[in-house]
């Protein structure tokens, strides 16, 4: 793990503040970049996902697709957790404590907001830092390519329906047009730029050269985009920082749950733990940057939605770290550890 994706977290926290300082001593620049939209799109903010994206999408080798059937169960238990029960648990847990537990505490626009974004990070599983999370379990290296390519050949046709129905559940009005435009900029597109790059390069040590040149743009444009979403968002946080908490409180319950039912389920299936850790881990995980690009599509710069999304990017690292730990210390109790 790199220094970027060993301290995240802590590089997201200086992020937020330097959008809070932003956001009080330059707001005209902030507003600037807002502004910059084309069909719901954010220009600039449409480039530092692409910074994001394309990386990881360069990783992505769909070649090893034919390797599913050397270890089904563990891939079985991967899709069934991200695209049947993940994105469902998500948007429930939001609804109890936007609607419910929390309803002294926030007012109803701001609560549909702050669901809205919760739903888009249940409905994107993790894409790059899996690779982190599996070697540090001392995952099985092509498998989790394996999940990971076929997570990603899925969510291309699955991301934009599961997210439209369960905004459709919750009541929030779904601007399709803008749905399906950022599944294609933000999966689709770099997919298949991935896709092309990899082919042009044509093997394996070009390949990771590239990917480990382009690699920190990744992190840029994250820190990039949270500077700007936390100076949009600046004077709401400033009057209201419980609202952080907040929205952590529902992601943290998910994450835990979400690792609990894959990793016991693994281990009920007998899956070898350089298996089962990873298969846990991506169902535990998010595709961080595709949710802040779509809450921003959908709903704005400034909105509650995206602010949810960004709370997702300062919880997750922590919370991985933890369960990384948890799958090392069990290791033994597995078949084939």
């Amino acid at each position: 793990m790199g220094m970027f994706e060993r301290w995240l977290t802590a590089w997201v926290a200086l992020a937020m503040v330097a959008g809070l300082f932003l956001g009080v001593i330059a707001p005209d620049l902030i507003e600037a970049i807002a502004a910059a939209e084309v069909a719901s799109i954010n220009l600039v903010v449409a480039v530092l996902i692409w910074a994001m994206v394309f990386p990881m999408m360069v990783g992505v080798d769909f070649g090893s697709v034919k390797d599913i059937a050397k270890q089904p169960r563990g891939l079985l238990i991967t899709l069934s957790v991200n695209w049947l029960i993940k994105p469902f648990t998500m948007a429930a847990l939001a609804v109890v404590f936007f609607e419910h537990v929390f309803a002294p505490l926030i007012e109803p626009e701001d609560a549909e907001q702050y669901i809205a974004g919760l739903i888009l990070l249940g409905a994107a599983p993790c894409t790059a830092m899996v690779f982190v999370w599996s070697q540090l379990t001392r995952g099985d290296e092509t498998y989790t390519l394996v999940q990971v390519s076929v997570n990603d050949l899925i969510m291309i046709v699955a991301f934009a329906p599961i997210v439209a129905l369960l905004l459709g559940v919750t009541e929030i009005q779904v601007p399709w047009e803008t749905l399906v435009l950022a599944t294609l900029l933000y999966v689709a597109l770099p997919l298949l730029a991935g896709f092309l790059t990899r082919k042009r390069l044509g093997n394996d040590e070009r390949i990771a050269e590239f990917t480990a040149q382009i690699k920190p743009w990744s992190m840029v444009g994250l820190i990039a985009t949270v500077v700007i979403l936390f100076g949009l968002q600046g004077n709401v946080i400033l009057d209201r920082p419980l609202v952080i908490a907040l929205i952590a409180v529902p992601i943290l319950i998910q994450s835990y749950g979400i690792f609990a039912l894959g990793y016991a389920a693994a281990f009920a299936l007998k899956v070898p733990h350089r298996i089962a850790a990873p298969c846990a881990l991506i169902g535990t995980s998010n595709f961080f940057e595709l949710a802040v690009a779509v809450a921003i599509s959908l709903f704005g710069l400034n909105s509650g939605a995206a602010l949810a999304t960004v709370v997702g990017v300062l919880v997750e690292v922590p919370v991985m770290l933890s369960l990384v730990a948890f799958a090392n210390r069990t290791r033994d109790h597995f078949k084939g550890a």
